[in-house]
């Protein structure tokens, strides 16, 4: 069980990465300084610095909590399950595709599509993108009794899933109407799991 002091730190450090995103989303990278974005989350500039070495980094945690998250929710998943059901229901747990059901703001989306285009936020974001991997990896091992370093399974795995839910935010960056990000990445993981078919002309 999570201690006090543990909550709290974790909420000051959400509470920054998701101060970095609204500020970028609005200005860019370029008119973001870190002590706008300690200001927005109502701490100090030292405080910031306690929890990310730079701008970027308190960009790209957001996605790499909720890749821990979806490790996480993954082992407490029933052990019966079959893994593809119980991936899709840890990234529906953790991307809470419950409040995810409407068409989101175009104002937001073409911030968010702006932000992750940004050159100086590559570096971080592909560090991320990394660790996640090796996270949700390490989770399918576990579930499947091989091992991350001596098996192909599931880093494949893990790979296969990055892919998707990358995919899945790709298609919901670009879409003209915008569109909402549940049902995009229902179908992204159950199109995976069911082994890719072609498209039928009822697809289409």
């Amino acid at each position: 069980m999570v201690g006090l002091r543990e909550r709290k730190k974790l909420e000051t450090r959400r509470a920054l990465s998701w101060a970095a995103i609204r500020l970028v989303v609005e200005r860019g990278i370029a008119g973001v300084r870190v002590e706008d974005v300690a200001e927005e989350a109502g701490v100090s500039e030292r405080t910031f610095r306690n929890y990310f070495a730079t701008l970027a980094d308190a960009v790209a945690d957001r996605h790499l909590e909720r890749s821990l998250q979806i490790a996480d929710e993954l082992r407490r998943r029933p052990a019966g399950e079959p893994l593809w059901e119980a991936l899709r229901r840890a990234v529906e747990t953790r991307f809470g595709l419950g409040a995810a059901d409407s068409a989101p703001d175009p104002v937001w989306v073409a911030g968010v599509r702006a932000m992750v285009t940004e050159p100086g936020l590559h570096g971080a974001m592909q560090k991320t993108a990394a660790t996640a991997a090796e996270t949700l990896a390490a989770a399918v091992a576990d579930r499947t009794g091989t091992d991350p370093e001596r098996d192909l399974y599931p880093k494949l795995v893990a790979a296969a899933v990055g892919a998707a839910v990358g995919a899945a935010t790709e298609h919901w960056l670009r879409a003209d109407p915008p569109v909402p990000m549940g049902p995009l990445l229902v179908e992204a993981l159950d199109r995976l799991s069911s082994g890719l078919p072609e498209p039928s002309e009822e697809d289409a």
